[in-house]
């Protein structure tokens, strides 16, 4: 489990403090950017960020007997698409060398 998240708007106000432009400025390119990335995954393109990673659209195959995980019952799940990312070779790299969550958790 994430120790920490860092959201949208905490995105957005550390390139605020980085650029010295305006709020409103990076807020709008911030919005447009992801607005960029779902259309294109909407219209079934990758969207590939070189080192960073790449977004794609993946099928899932649909089963007649699912289970509802919070009430128990049993229900039918068609074929879906969903959203997967590939981490690219720069981030796999720069993750790497952060030590393990669970070894932390054993050492106590």
């Amino acid at each position: 489990m994430l120790l920490k998240k860092q959201t949208k708007s905490d995105l957005i106000n550390k390139l605020y403090e980085k650029s010295g432009k305006e709020l409103k400025d990076i807020r709008l390119i911030v919005d447009m950017f992801l607005d960029e990335v779902k259309d294109a995954l909407e219209n079934d393109q990758s969207v590939e960020l070189r080192g960073f990673g790449t977004f794609e659209i993946r099928e899932r195959k649909g089963r007649k007997k699912a289970r509802n995980p919070k009430t128990g019952e049993i229900v039918s799940v068609e074929d879906h698409a969903v959203v997967a990312f590939r981490a690219g070779k720069d981030l796999k790299s720069s993750v790497w060398e952060i030590p393990s969550r669970k070894a932390g958790r054993n050492q106590d």
